[in-house]
Parts: structure tokens; C-alpha cells; sequence
């Protein structure tokens, strides 16, 4: 066993291989941080665990440059088709509002993995396979991890640890963390085939037989890449089927030994499909279980979990590996600011701020909807699609986050919320239209600031210096004027709301100032007149530029 003095040596080491850790790495590498990535399967899995991909996921992706190979990989999902005891009774159109730049899609989670692998690997870090974490241990100045791989044990020390390891997430378990919840009675089943029916391509099925209100049949079907091909899942059948878990155990996710064939998945077609259809090429099969549980605490010191270390839930309505995702980028780029000694006191706290209450609600709903199913309110569908999409997740009342202003319009985006596009801006330069979202894809804040009026544009560059002189070197800073202001002198990158829809999607007013963090939130909305407001948003994040030095929290 190596010695602490002689332990190989990285700034963060990320437990699992995953989703949420190759996004937690992917981040971090983006920012110039050294990682190490290691997982105790000696493969990839080859399954599609999770398949379906929130709108903000992908809004995620477009910044760390990975959404054209995702998109491409992809199959769109334009709704579900539900039937009861052999009737249609909806068709789930998803519908989607004019501001959304994406919509809903369908992707296995080994296609995922992959691509996210492919891009880590371009910062040059592949996961290291066959690799278990056995222990940690903490002081002030780092975690001392026990690792066993093919080459033996090893002793790894890092500035910090990522637990990114799953349900059973030995991180959480060394940690001492708080795991509560309950466990689902019923056992399912999945395979993943294909069928040749009617169904339009991009469209779902959810068949189900009930009596006395009580579901006793059930046919899920999730298209998936491929001609006439569907992740299906149903309920397992006797044979199948295994004792309850024990009291206080952890069971969720695939469950070894136990693999359906294809006749126990065509028994079920045979049942409930919407219109006569044989299955064929089972690609893969498993029989699984759904915990409903949350963390109490997402770190202690300096390890942190994130995804199905942090939260199990039903996978009603596909919240579970994007809700990881947030729960990385959110992460990440906090990790990456203490790594490089930027960090104020407190930041690495914010992320159990922020994101537990996100899961504790994604957990409660999900729970809910597995039962009752996703509700939609008829007089603003849009809502229901905006919650689905993730795009309602926010971070008001956050200890790291400006204050909300009283006096804004209803829907205007405030400090803690989700920073939305807007396209149709011009630049110079460019011979086509722009998005915003395009200068989102830096690995520090954006500041934006807007001015409908000669004067005010005129003193952009002054509060741009400003705002680097206190948000750090990596700050992005571009003027968005309103059509026919005249700004000659102006140094600052500059953008033009030729459409008006910056101002639209903002409610923004001449002088309005959006200082917007790297995961894509507005960190603290106000005024190019008012420089105190941003002082003490960044007073916050970025430690005083005097005691930016070292690697600490």
C-alpha cells in the first residue's frame, strides 16, 4: 500500500463513470481542472437505464459543446399515446412555447456515456476501469482515498472527491450521510426490442388494464434510435419475481441474475398493445425496482454526491439523470472556482443549498406522478411542459444569489433564475443573426448589460472594468443596445436586439445589468447605475482579489 507521502495526486477524484460523474469531470476539465475518473465496472453498461432528455439538459450541453454529436445520436420525442383497458383516452401532444430552443428528446444512456466519454477524452481523461473506491478519509487540506484497481490497491490524494457512484454510492455510505425514503412494492420488468406497428415514429405508448381504479397490467413504451425500436417496460411476471427487499434496504435500479426473455415480454404485448404486433432482436432485458429516497446532506467537508447518490425516485417523467446532470454543472463549476483559489467562504456550501431542495421536490412529484401520472393544467399546458423541461428550476433565496426586485413584471427573469435565450441579435462581424446562448458557452460568468439610450451606452466600457476587476479575469462582458442607439466609442463587445427580444425575454430597461453564472442562472440582476447590487453578488462567489491564492473552500 502506498504511503500518504508517496499517493499519486490529483485536484478532484470522481467516484463513477456515469452521466452525472463524466459531467462532473467534463465541467471541471473545461476549467482547467486536473480529475481523475474511476468506476468499479470493468465495462460500460450496455442498457438504456435512462433514456429520456430534459430541455435544459440540452441547453447544458450546447455550452460544454457536446449537443450536435447528442442531437445527431437522438430521436425526437413528440408525445405519448394513452390507452386504458384497450381504449385510447389521450394523446400527450408535447406542445412547446415559442421561447424554448429545444424540445424533448429520446437517447440510451450508453449513447450518452459515450459521447460525453469522447468529449472528456479530448481534455484528455479517460475513466479508469475496474477501479473500486474502499475508503476516504478528510483533513483541512484534502481527502485521502483508498482505491483497488488491476494494478493492486492504490492511495490517491485530492483536493476534493465527487461521489457520483449510484444508489449504492459507497461516498454517501463512508460519509454517513442520511438515506430515507421507502421502497415501491411492485417489480418491473425491461427489454429493449423492436415491433413493427402503426405508431407514428417519436411517440410513446402507455397501456393500462385496471380494476376498481388499481392498475394491473402495464405496457410502457419509450422509442429509442432505430427503426421500430422501444425501450419497453412492464410488470414482472411470477416467474420473475422475488421477495420484498429488507426493511432499510436500498433497492432500486437493474437486479442481477434475473433476465427476461422474449416471450415474457411478447406475453405482455400480446396483452396490452395498442394493436397486434410481434417483438424481436431483444437487445438486452433486466428485472428492476423503484426507491423513492433522498440524501440528508449532498456533502460533508470536502466530498460531495450528486444524481441517484443523492436522490431515487420513479422514472415518471425522466427527471432523474437530468436532475443529476443540474446537480453536476451546478457543482462543478464551484469546485473548479476553490481549485483555482477564487472561491468566497461558503460557495462550496451553496451547492447543498440550491440543489437539495431541487430534489426533495423532483423526489415528491415523481412519487406523486408515478401514481396519478404527469398532470397537465389546461388553461396553461405550457407550464406543465416548462416544469417536465427543467426550465422552471431556480435558485431564488439563495445565499449565493442577488435579491429579487418586487418591481419587475411578473416572469421577468430574476436573480436565481434560469437565464433565458433570445435570438435575432446582430453583431457586427456576423452576417447572420445570433443567439444568446451562444455567449454562454464560457466556463466563467457572463455579464450582460443593456441600453436603450446614447448616454447610457456610453458608459458601458467603465462598468465593464469594473466588473472584472471584481468578478475575475474569466468574466465575459458584451453591451446589448437596443436598435438605433449610437455607441462609436464603445470598446466592449456589442450585440443589437435588432427583433427586440432580449428586452422581451428579460423585461429589460435601459441600464439593466444580468450578471449570469457559468451553470446559466442569473446570479444578480440591476443596474449599470448601481454598482453595489454586483459588489455584493460578487463579494459571494470570488474571493477578494488580494487572497485569491492556493486551493481551499
Amino acid at each position: 500500500m502506498a504511503t500518504e507521502s508517496s499517493a499519486a495526486a490529483t485536484d478532484v477524484l470522481v467516484v463513477g463513470a456515469g452521466p452525472i460523474g463524466l459531467t462532473a469531470a467534463l465541467e471541471l476539465r473545461r476549467r482547467g481542472v486536473a480529475c481523475r475518473v474511476v468506476d468499479k465496472l470493468t465495462e460500460p453498461p450496455q442498457y438504456a437505464k435512462a433514456v429520456g432528455v430534459q430541455a435544459r439538459t440540452l441547453e447544458l450541453w450546447e455550452a460544454a459543446g457536446v449537443l450536435p454529436a447528442m442531437l445527431d445520436a437522438a430521436i425526437p420525442m413528440f408525445g405519448q399515446f394513452v390507452y386504458r383497458n384497450g381504449e385510447r383516452v389521450a394523446t400527450m401532444q408535447f406542445e412547446l412555447p415559442p421561447d424554448m430552443p429545444y424540445g424533448f428528446m429520446a437517447l440510451p444512456q450508453y449513447e450518452t456515456e459515450r459521447l460525453l466519454r469522447e468529449a472528456l477524452a479530448r481534455h484528455g481523461v479517460v475513466p479508469e476501469r475496474g477501479v473500486e473506491l474502499v475508503s476516504f478519509t478528510q483533513d483541512d487540506d484534502g481527502v485521502t482515498a483508498e482505491l483497488v484497481g488491476p494494478g493492486g490497491p492504490e492511495t490517491v490524494r485530492a483536493a476534493y472527491l465527487v461521489g457520483g457512484d449510484g444508489a449504492h454510492s459507497t461516498v454517501r455510505k463512508v460519509l454517513g450521510l442520511s438515506f430515507e425514503g421507502g421502497a415501491f412494492a411492485e417489480e418491473y420488468m425491461l427489454g429493449d426490442v423492436e415491433v413493427d406497428w402503426s405508431i407514428p415514429r417519436g411517440y410513446g405508448v402507455r397501456a393500462m388494464r385496471e380494476e376498481d381504479g388499481t392498475v394491473v397490467d402495464l405496457l410502457v413504451c419509450i422509442p429509442l434510435p432505430g427503426r421500430g425500436r422501444y425501450r419497453m417496460s412492464m410488470l414482472v411476471p411470477p416467474e420473475l419475481s422475488s421477495a420484498a427487499p429488507a426493511a432499510g434496504e436500498v433497492a432500486h435500479g437493474f437486479e442481477a441474475g434475473r433476465a427476461p426473455e422474449l416471450h415474457h415480454i411478447q406475453a405482455v404485448i400480446d396483452r396490452m398493445s395498442p394493436e397486434p404486433t410481434v417483438a424481436r432482436n431483444l437487445r438486452w432485458s433486466s428485472v428492476f425496482r423503484i426507491s423513492h429516497r433522498i440524501a440528508g446532506a449532498y456533502s460533508a467537508g470536502r466530498a460531495f454526491i450528486a444524481g441517484d447518490a443523492a436522490h431515487i425516485h420513479p422514472p415518471t417523467g425522466a427527471q432523474g439523470m437530468n436532475t443529476g446532470i443540474q446537480d453536476a454543472v451546478n457543482l462543478a463549476w464551484k469546485l473548479a472556482a476553490a481549485v483555482h483559489g477564487t472561491a468566497a467562504p461558503g460557495l462550496l456550501d451553496s451547492y447543498d443549498a440550491e440543489r437539495r431542495p431541487v430534489g426533495e421536490e423532483v423526489v415528491g412529484r415523481t412519487v406523486q406522478a408515478a401514481t396519478t401520472g404527469v398532470r397537465f393544467d389546461a388553461a396553461d399546458p405550457f407550464a406543465a411542459v416548462r416544469r417536465e423541461a427543467q426550465l422552471l428550476v431556480g435558485y431564488r433565496g439563495s445565499p449565493i444569489v442577488g435579491e429579487v426586485d418586487e418591481s419587475l413584471p411578473a416572469g421577468a427573469p430574476q436573480a436565481g433564475d434560469r437565464a433565458p435565450d433570445a435570438r435575432g441579435l446582430v453583431r457586427d462581424i456576423v452576417q447572420f443573426p445570433v443567439r444568446l446562448f451562444e455567449l454562454f458557452r464560457v466556463p466563467g460568468h457572463a455579464l450582460l448589460l443593456y441600453a436603450d439610450t446614447d448616454t447610457t451606452a456610453a458608459g458601458l466600457d467603465e462598468v465593464a472594468d469594473a466588473a472584472r476587476s471584481v468578478l475575475g479575469d474569466d468574466l465575459v462582458v458584451h453591451a446589448v443596445l437596443a436598435s438605433g442607439v449610437h455607441a462609436p466609442r464603445l470598446v466592449t463587445p456589442t450585440l443589437r436586439d435588432a427583433a427586440g427580444e432580449f428586452r422581451a425575454a428579460y423585461a429589460a430597461v435601459d441600464g439593466t445589468l444580468l450578471a449570469v453564472r457559468p451553470d446559466g442562472y442569473v446570479g444578480h440582476r440591476g443596474s449599470v447605475a448601481d454598482p453595489a447590487g454586483l459588489l455584493r453578488y460578487a463579494a459571494g462567489v470570488v474571493a477578494p482579489a488580494g487572497e485569491r491564492v492556493g486551493v481551499g473552500r
